[in-house]
């Protein structure tokens, strides 16, 4: 699901994956990890969180209950994707620049109402992503059980603020796009309000009433990327109501649009997925 919060406020951003405690906002356990420090911040419009992890310049902010392990986990993720040969280095440096010309950044919650106060700013773009819905085991127990949600919020950043931003005509979340036309094929015709019966050979029929059309191209380049990746081969009935071609095979097969989109070595796009072992 994505949310994306929107406001203008500029942080500091650090093209580097490691750095040190500002020394402020109380005793902060660093983890345990060996290429990411959580850290405290004076950053002041989000106070009520009170630490986060940067990675290429991004930063990640947890409240007090979000376990470190996985706020550390959601930070390797996002490092697998936007550095997917983990050379330490960014694939592809049009799409970071995007996310930080856009002061992309995420945060964790415990509880919904964590998130209330950002309803009241404007500008930054934002994604959310929750404690019990980061499943770290998921990666190391065949791919089944529950769903470790950082691959969907994590990747949706990245494609809403960097690959829409740096390609607007072949990613922007906006009709026409080459992602857009593709996403029309897919969904069985141009949509942009929810129909109420999808056409019998569409092969994506999200029907989450609040998402409008923008937000409808984030969720499919999701469900392309991820599946090409093998994330959801063993999720076939889960998902089927929302996503069919839950395999690499079914993707190349039926959303032949998609599939050169991702594949075009121009873009960068991650091949392998990420399990939360950045440069392990």
């Amino acid at each position: 699901m994505r949310v994306v919060f929107c406001f203008f406020l500029s942080i500091s951003l650090s093209l580097s994956l490691f750095f040190t405690s500002s020394g402020k906002g109380g005793n902060i356990s660093p983890g345990d990890d060996p290429n990411f420090t959580i850290v405290s911040h004076d950053d002041e419009e989000f106070r009520v969180f009170n630490r986060k992890v940067v990675v290429f310049g991004i930063p990640i902010y947890a409240k007090r209950r979000v376990d470190d392990s996985k706020l550390l986990h959601t930070a390797n993720i996002m490092a697998q994707y936007l550095d997917n040969d983990e050379d330490g280095e960014v694939d592809n440096e049009a799409v970071l620049n995007a996310m930080l010309e856009a002061n992309a950044f995420m945060v964790m919650w415990k509880s919904h109402s964590d998130l209330i106060f950002l309803s009241s700013l404007d500008g930054k773009e934002g994604q959310d992503l929750g404690n019990d819905e980061t499943i770290i085991d998921w990666h190391n127990n065949g791919k089944e059980g529950q769903f470790d949600a950082s691959l969907e919020e994590v990747l949706h950043i990245i494609t809403h603020t960097g690959y829409a931003n740096a390609y607007p005509d072949v990613f922007g979340e906006i009709q026409g796009s080459a992602l857009c036309d593709a996403m029309d094929i897919a969904r069985g015709g141009q949509f942009f309000e929810m129909p109420d019966q999808y056409p019998k050979d569409a092969w994506y029929h999200y029907d989450d009433v609040t998402c409008e059309y923008d937000c409808m191209t984030t969720e499919y380049i999701y469900w392309a990327l991820t599946s090409l990746l093998g994330a959801q081969a063993n999720r076939g009935k889960e998902i089927g109501c929302e996503w069919e071609l839950y395999t690499p095979e079914l993707v190349k097969e039926t959303d032949v649009s998609i599939f050169q989109l991702l594949m075009n070595e121009e873009y960068a796009f991650p091949t392998v997925l990420p399990d939360g072992r950045y440069m392990q």
